[in-house]
């Protein structure tokens, strides 16, 4: 059975208030470049009082265009990779980056559905991307995760869970990972 929309979000804003402290007493700003989740991610930030002194920027770029012109995703990772891949995520995050004064920066990119998939990127597949400023770029963080649900609200909540969590600086020592696969309730 799925969470009701009441419990989603105190789900949400428990996560994004634990990040937001948790950054602020690292000392650092977030960024978030978000497609599948349409500022969702930014949302649960921005919904916090006083959030405004950790967050830095969030770019709501949906489009393969608006991923070229604010995150300077090049067309030739679009063309190559296409919009839902490790390549696009891990220059999402780069950009967003460059295009802040953020110390780390979250990249979402996928397949909430209900239409859109293919057998090579099916339905809720996100691709995530973490990255720090400062760190190595082939260190960046890295993971495509397979939602296991067709319902695009419950991929899109599962997505927005995901990447608040990679904003902890307890994940500073993540690298790029395996695919995996999770329910999104």
């Amino acid at each position: 059975m799925l969470p009701d929309p009441e419990s989603r979000l105190l789900a949400r804003d428990e996560l994004a208030t634990s990040v937001l402290a948790n950054n602020r007493a690292a000392g650092r700003k977030v960024a978030v470049a978000e497609s599948c989740t349409g500022g969702m991610v930014s949302a649960a930030l921005t919904d916090i009082a006083g959030s405004s002194d950790v967050f830095s920027a969030g770019f709501i770029t949906y489009s393969g265009h608006a991923k070229q012109s604010q995150l300077d995703v090049s067309s030739e990772i679009l063309e190559t990779f296409g919009e839902v891949s490790l390549a696009t995520a891990w220059a999402m995050a780069s950009g967003a980056l460059a295009n802040s004064d953020a110390d780390i920066a979250v990249a979402i990119t996928g397949i909430a559905g209900p239409g859109g998939g293919s057998e090579k990127k099916p339905v809720g597949l996100v691709v995530f991307a973490r990255a720090l400023r400062g760190q190595d770029p082939d260190d960046y963080f890295t993971q495509r995760v397979q939602f296991e649900s067709n319902d695009r609200a419950a991929i899109r909540h599962a997505a927005t869970l995901f990447a608040l969590d990679l904003l902890q600086p307890g994940r500073d020592a993540l690298r790029p990972s395996e695919d995996i696969a999770l329910p999104a309730p």
